[in-house]
């Protein structure tokens, strides 16, 4: 496509031109995509389940949480819950965008999700829990991000933007656990 020769850049706009108008059908993937789609899209569906089950662990925990301080914490929980559906259906709008179908399917998301659906018995348990499963969330898209590296650029910089989140939703938990013990 592009070629690069000292300082000088050049670029086949016309070679460009033919391949979007001959490919039109592949929306946003076009000849130069550099990673294995097939890989992405399964690592975007497990992120989904990943951020879904997040979602329902986070949920329950709001709705669950008693005891002195409870509501502080219970609405920290709710404030997690719905930024992990703003994740989750980011990457459903991602795995669209790549031509593949976003697995909403309940019966597959506890085997394909990151993290656990953990209730708890107490309130310091699902601080712990949560804690568990943002970290989880962490180590698997910082692997993620290493392996998309410059292959797809849009999809890593989906995963930095939602690790960076899930970085901050760790330390409120762990600033809640440090105020607990």
């Amino acid at each position: 496509m592009a070629n690069q020769s000292g300082d000088t850049f050049v670029m086949d706009v016309e070679k460009i031109r033919e391949d979007a108008r001959r490919h039109m059908s592949d929306g946003a993937v076009t000849q130069t995509y550099g990673a294995d789609l097939e890989t992405v899209l399964k690592l975007l569906n497990d992120a989904l389940a990943t951020e879904i089950v997040c979602v329902l662990r986070y949920k329950r925990h709001h709705f669950m949480a008693k005891g002195i301080n409870s509501e502080a914490v219970a609405a920290e929980f709710a404030a997690h819950a719905a930024e992990e559906q703003g994740h989750a259906d980011s990457i459903a709008e991602r795995i669209v965008q790549l031509g593949g179908e976003p697995d909403f399917a309940p019966d597959g998301l506890k085997t394909r999700a990151h993290s656990e659906y953990k209730e708890g018995e107490n309130l310091t348990d699902m601080i712990k829990e949560n804690l568990i499963a943002e970290r989880i969330a962490i180590d698997t898209y910082r692997e993620i991000i290493r392996y998309l590296g410059d292959k797809d650029v849009t999809t890593r910089r989906l995963f930095e933007d939602i690790l960076a989140v899930e970085e901050e939703h760790a330390d409120d938990m762990a600033d809640l656990l440090a105020g607990r013990e």
